[in-house]
């Protein structure tokens, strides 16, 4: 009886010892978030295994291997993103206030005569001869007018071609301003960092601030690191930071997860009242564009609108879709305003921009009467005049893999939902064929580098780098 006794109370202290180890282990796993994603089965559980702590730039050479499937481009990690310093990895850079600067370059020249040319669209002016009248009529009109370069037009050789042959109905009103706009350039980024750095390159000159928001969750509501933020302290992007304003959503929007288009909408939205909240110095004929991270507007057409006065809002832009496959058509997406219309008709809020047609918003009306200026759409650019870049698959395989975990839950059908449409091979044979997700092949053939908009010149101008986005690593 007693080794009975003593048996049971051994049972009992060992169940005892197992249930409090039990109790303890559970409280350390919840500090964890690996098995939180593993019990969720969250579609994203792998992908921080693509997620680096650093940008990925494809290398000339190979990868070896059989030829039973396709293979990815080697890739290198870039030297510019290294450990951030204590003393900056806690800096509270969504809190920054950003001090609009005024434009003081001088876009225009003055002729003796009296014209205005623009400087960057202008032949050399020639001067009359010395001591008398010009010989020939030719050389005075020279004098007197300006005479454009190619793709440039109007009397001051500063419309560009993507405006000219726009469907912008007061172009006989376009007119040079005295004191440039500010344009400010309005981005969320996940993981698009590559292209990011082709936006700052092909627009850092005209472009006075871009506001770009990151988050620590992604369009579907899973947890991301904060990679932009890490590259901005690290000095991957010191060539451009005097004019990065950073802003930080900390937060999931409660029913984003259920519908997609809320999480959507809510990051313009954000993006813009806390963007433009910190911004000082603004003025209500400021230029404002937001941008999808994969749509890049041409140089030409933004400094236009940061140079001349006479054209209507919203404005829209014509771009041109993909880089490597030619495709019919181009994208038009409404993307810009001054900023007197953003705040007095759409409320200071970027996805009624793009997305609610001006005359609905009950505000409209009475700008039009305080500023005396009638609202009409127009685009810049046209199907055969293209305005910008619109790459929404430019990316590695695992850069389309990242994309498709963290779309929102709106988009139907969601690819990311899929096993089959994540394995990269799979993702791999779509970049070789120009095939789709849902099975589809279209006959796009090949585009033509040497084509004027094949791709913003940065990219060109650094081929080896961007060679996985301007040719098909896989044909």
């Amino acid at each position: 009886m007693k080794m009975r006794r003593h048996k049971l109370f051994l049972t009992l202290c060992m169940a005892g010892l197992c249930l409090i180890s039990f109790l303890h282990f559970l409280k350390a796993l919840s500090y964890v978030t690996f098995p939180r994603e593993l019990a969720s089965l969250s579609p994203n559980l792998v992908s921080s295994f693509f997620w680096n702590n650093a940008p990925v730039t494809p290398q000339v050479s190979p990868e070896p291997g059989g030829a039973e499937f396709l293979r990815t481009p080697l890739y290198s990690h870039s030297p510019l993103l290294q450990p951030l310093p204590p003393s900056r990895a806690s800096e509270e850079l969504h809190k920054v206030e950003f001090v609009l600067p005024e434009d003081t370059a001088e876009y225009f020249v003055r002729t003796k005569a009296g014209g205005i040319c623009f400087k960057p669209g202008t032949k050399v002016l020639e001067k009359p001869p010395v001591g008398g009248r010009p010989a020939s009529g030719t050389k005075r009109r020279k004098w007197l007018e300006c005479v454009c370069l190619p793709g440039w037009h109007g009397p001051s050789c500063g419309v560009p071609t993507v405006v000219q042959y726009s469907n912008l109905p007061t172009k006989d009103r376009l007119v040079p301003r005295e004191i440039p706009r500010r344009v400010i350039n309005a981005i969320n980024v996940n993981h698009e960092f590559d292209l990011l750095d082709v936006r700052f390159h092909e627009l850092g000159d005209v472009v006075d601030a871009f506001v770009v928001c990151e988050s620590n969750f992604t369009a579907y509501g899973e947890p991301r690191p904060l990679k932009f933020r890490e590259m901005l302290l690290n000095g991957s992007f010191d060539y451009i930071r005097h004019k990065i304003l950073y802003v930080f959503l900390d937060h999931f929007p409660p029913g984003g997860r259920q519908d997609g288009w809320i999480a959507d909408d809510y990051l313009r939205t954000f993006l813009t009242r806390d963007g433009i909240s910190r911004l000082r110095n603004l003025r209500p004929d400021d230029v404002f564009i937001i941008d999808d991270a994969d749509e890049i507007p041409a140089r030409d057409g933004v400094l236009f609108l940061k140079l001349y006065d006479g054209w209507t809002e919203p404005f829209a832009f014509h771009t041109l879709y993909g880089f490597f496959w030619k495709q019919p058509g181009t994208l038009e997406v409404v993307s810009g305003c001054t900023m007197g219309m953003l705040q007095a008709v759409y409320a200071t809020d970027g996805i009624r921009l793009r997305r609610r047609e001006y005359y609905t918003m009950p505000g409209f009306r009475q700008y039009e009467n305080s500023t005396g200026h009638i609202l009409v759409q127009w685009s810049l650019g046209s199907p055969l005049h293209f305005a910008g870049w619109h790459c929404s698959w430019c990316f590695t395989p695992e850069g389309i893999y990242f994309k498709l975990v963290s779309a929102q839950n709106g988009d139907f059908p969601r690819w990311g939902d899929y096993e089959d449409k994540r394995d990269l091979n799979y993702i791999r044979e779509l970049i070789r064929t120009g095939g789709w997700f849902d099975g589809t092949t279209q006959e796009y053939p090949p585009a033509d580098p040497k084509e004027q908009m094949y791709a913003p010149k940065y990219l060109l101008k650094n081929y080896q780098r961007f060679r996985y986005l301007l040719e098909n690593p896989y044909r």
